[in-house]
Parts: structure tokens; sequence; C-alpha cells
């Protein structure tokens, strides 16, 4: 499985309109057949930062991912929205943990 966890910093003046429109990115992304999750984290310390934590069957997923509308609509959109250019880590899942 492949893995990514994005680091996202929002202006806070765009923090709600970010919500809305990762909301349908998220909706589209977990219909997807290649994506097994796709978490969307809100930080306790710093409301304007947001994690995404994705899974996906492998690479050649994730790449179809970034090729989807509603992808490509959502990162055009938050462009503008935030305070740096995102991180992201990238790897691959070691050992999967059932929920609790």
């Amino acid at each position: 499985m492949f893995v990514v966890f994005v680091t996202i910093d929002v202006k806070p003046e765009h923090r709600d309109a970010f919500l809305t429109a990762t909301a349908a990115n998220h909706r589209g992304a977990v219909n997807e057949p290649g994506c097994l999750r796709f978490d969307v984290i809100r930080d306790l310390a710093d409301p304007d930062r947001v994690y995404l934590y994705e899974t996906y069957r492998d690479e050649a997923a994730f790449a179809a991912h970034k090729t989807t509308g509603h992808y490509l609509a959502w990162n055009a959109a938050v462009a503008p929205w935030l305070k740096a250019p995102r991180s992201a880590v990238k790897g691959s899942l070691a050992m999967p943990v059932p929920y609790c």
C-alpha cells in the first residue's frame, strides 16, 4: 500500500472555503477504485493546519487520483488560500492498525 501524509497551512480567512473544497475532493477520492482511505484531520492546537492521510492500493492509484476532475478542481481552488506550499511525506504501510 502507498501512503501520503500531507500537511497544509491555510490562511485563516479561507479556512471554511478550504474545508468545503476539501470535502468535495474527499467525496471524490473515497470513490476511486484505488483509494483505500482518505482522512481529513484538523490540528487541535492550530485550527488553520490540516492534514490529509491518504492510503492507495499502490503508487499508480495515487498518480491516477492526481488526474481526476475533483482533485484538479480542488488543487486549483485551494492554491491561493494556503499560507505556504503544502508538504507531503510518502511511504508504504508497514503495520496496519485495526480500528479500536
